[in-house]
């Protein structure tokens, strides 16, 4: 029988990109040594369970999504072993491990793809992917340039992602029942759920289609008329259904989390349906413009349509794929969202981005649900600006012409200790990507038991967020003047000043939590409180 223990839904959930949280070995790569021996710190921060991207054996073509062997560790991360002790030394600590899974497509050395390419045109073997004589469509990397490859026989195959990633046929019975049993292996090992990788990609329409719009994956999907079709395709729910009946015979309860960028929240909705996955991630959050009237619709769309098929709402402000938010908040309110930031482009206002991060992170703290923080955010990591072009390695970089600065600014390691080597990254000065010189001072032995720190602002949220249970709250909203946001969720007053002036607080306010001092008993500008009234 399934477990009943819902523990996801007002989890707090921590995204570690391995190669960049902790070094153990000083090779300039995190690993998973790294992050076992940080684990404490986590539990101190007060987050429930760890996300962990990709770690499996890789080419690293595209920063382990393109998986190579699904059931082993990456050399450079590790090995079986220390993923064990991970999962084992999380679970002594109360944490939960939820462990990245990419099925969309898989690396060009794969076993199965190069049997593919061994075995040629008509086999088996090309059966699992998707080869074709000619290219039958228009359609683009979401990478840049054409989504097909031809090899040296002739025939071609798609690859909506790198051309190192060639997509897997999800028609084929193989494909369905090999992913099957790459999910018991690891529930087996003790996972306790998976975030699966564009979730909204794996099947394609059957008539493949031409597609004149631009192949855009992390947003930009139109919410009216029909999904484009390489996405959002009606044969993705019925795998689900088939993982959720796997995961629902392991206790204690075992969770699926879909990466889908998928408009409008209605159709996100379909994807935690009570028989499909437990958790979608919430981009229309993610990139609503600091503004009270667009978050609150945003929220207000965001409950509505979990609700209506019994879900938990998501909530996320940074992950690997986005300009960190400390960052992007400090361009004015409404600006397209940029595909990375690098030396000559428009600069943030870097005080500013970090005083509405902070007012963002206790308002995302507060609203009903689960919440997802990005690796560095509690100690307000702003993006690396201004990464040499030279260092950059995201496909996308080289693959878009150099159009796109890429991911890489958001994916640079880590500081844990200001004056230590690689900022205590790691026991030596290697690091995979260069860290800005500035970033002694965001360093955790800079921020721990100092008072108004960004991280002691994020532990204490995350402390006051259990005690009055807000996650499992719900939430009214409150009149108020000027440009405020203001709810109540419990016995909780939340209240964002988005404007110029300071705002007032409702008399015998008694403040929980403020993001910043308050100015005279007033809220100032880009300020979030928590108070009991």
């Amino acid at each position: 029988m399934p477990s009943t223990d819902a523990w996801w839904r007002d989890a707090v959930i921590y995204q570690i990109y391995p190669r960049s949280f902790a070094d153990g070995n000083g090779d300039g790569m995190g690993d998973l040594s790294g992050i076992t021996a940080r684990l404490p710190r986590l539990r101190e921060l007060g987050i429930d369970a760890v996300w962990l991207s990709p770690f499996y054996v890789s080419p690293q073509h595209d920063a382990g999504y393109d998986v190579a062997d699904y059931r082993d560790v990456d050399p450079r991360f590790g090995t079986l072993d220390d993923a064990d002790k991970l999962i084992s030394t999380a679970h002594d600590l109360g944490l939960k491990i939820i462990v990245d899974l990419v099925p969309n497509h898989t690396s060009s050395e794969h076993a199965w793809f190069r049997a593919a390419l061994a075995a040629g045109p008509g086999s088996p073997e090309r059966d699992r992917y998707i080869f074709h004589d000619e290219p039958p469509n228009n359609w683009q990397s979401v990478f840049g340039g054409p989504a097909w490859h031809q090899v040296e026989d002739g025939q071609w195959y798609l690859h909506l992602f790198d051309v190192s990633q060639p997509d897997l046929n999800w028609d084929h019975p193989e494909v369905r029942a090999e992913f099957l049993d790459i999910l018991r292996f690891w529930l087996d090992r003790g996972v306790d759920g998976f975030r699966v990788d564009v979730a909204h990609g794996l099947v394609k329409d059957a008539k493949l289609t031409d597609w004149t719009q631009p192949a855009v994956v992390l947003g930009g999907l139109e919410p009216a008329g029909p999904p484009p079709p390489m996405w959002d395709q009606e044969g993705v729910h019925e795998i689900y259904r088939e993982w959720r009946a796997v995961l629902d015979g392991y206790a204690p309860a075992r969770i699926l989390v879909a990466e889908a960028w998928v408009q409008p929240e209605e159709r996100l909705a379909r994807y935690v349906r009570p028989d499909e996955m437990h958790q979608a991630f919430n981009f229309p959050y993610l990139e609503a413009p600091w503004q009270p009237q667009a978050l609150r619709e945003v929220i207000d769309s965001s409950l509505a349509a979990t609700g209506a098929v019994g879900a938990t709402t998501t909530w996320v402000l940074s992950n690997h794929d986005v300009v960190r938010h400390a960052s992007r908040l400090g361009f004015p309110p409404g600006e397209k969202r940029k595909p990375g930031i690098g030396i000559g482009d428009p600069q943030p206002d870097t005080g500013l981005g970090l005083r509405r991060a902070r007012a963002a992170a206790l308002l995302m703290l507060a609203l009903p649900g689960s919440a997802y923080l990005y690796q560095g955010e509690e100690l307000g990591l702003p993006e690396h600006t201004t990464l040499p072009d030279e260092v950059r390695q995201d496909p996308a970089w080289e693959r878009s012409g150099h159009a796109e600065r890429g991911r890489d600014g958001c994916r640079v390691p880590i500081p844990w200790e200001a004056d230590a080597p690689s900022y205590g990254f790691g026991p030596s000065d290697a690091s995979w990507l260069p860290q800005p010189a500035t970033w002694a001072e965001y360093a955790l032995d800079r921020q721990v038991n100092v008072s108004g720190s960004t991280y002691e602002l994020y532990r204490s949220a995350l402390a006051a967020r259990r005690e009055h249970d807000l996650g499992n709250g719900s939430l009214t909203w409150s009149a108020t003047e000027g440009e405020v946001l203001a709810f109540r969720n419990g016995g909780v007053l939340v209240l964002t000043n988005f404007g110029a002036a300071p705002a007032e607080l409702p008399p015998g306010a008694r403040v929980l939590l403020s993001s910043e001092p308050l100015d005279d008993g007033r809220i100032p500008a880009d300020v979030t409180v928590w108070a009991l009234v």
